[in-house]
């Protein structure tokens, strides 16, 4: 009689790992609000970040400024997740196209597992080619 309650138990065990999403899902939910802030929270202590023509390492506080340049000069208007990876535990991937005032963008972003907590390591955001 007990077994019977089971798979509803389990369910609400799940429901809220799904509807939370994932990570790659939250990071491309603040670009699409342009929100530097939120996606500094996720950056590790360096970042690796290439922002059309710059390139450089930057420490986490520097590289929310350089995100939040880019979102000053480019006004999000819609995200689509182009492609991710989440297989791994230790790494996840994923490429979104950001669609601002000015054009669209590939943004890429590595992820590494850190102390328990997925962190941005990498960052590009390139200018999107036309097909």
């Amino acid at each position: 009689m007990k077994l019977r309650y089971l798979p509803m138990l389990s369910l609400f065990y799940l429901l809220p790992l799904v509807a939370t999403g994932g990570t790659i899902e939250k990071i491309a939910d603040f670009f699409k609000q342009g929100n530097a802030h939120e996606i500094a929270k996720f950056f590790a202590v360096n970042v690796d970040i290439s922002i059309l023509d710059e390139s450089n390492v930057y420490a986490k506080a520097q590289s929310e400024m350089i995100l939040d340049k880019f979102f000053r000069e480019n006004k999000p208007h819609s995200v689509k997740i182009l492609h991710r990876v989440s297989s791994n535990p230790n790494y996840n991937f994923g490429v979104l196209i950001l669609t601002t005032d000015k054009g669209k963008f590939r943004v890429s972003y590595t992820l590494k597992d850190i102390n328990k907590d997925m962190e941005i390591i990498e960052l590009r955001i390139e200018t999107e080619k036309p097909n």
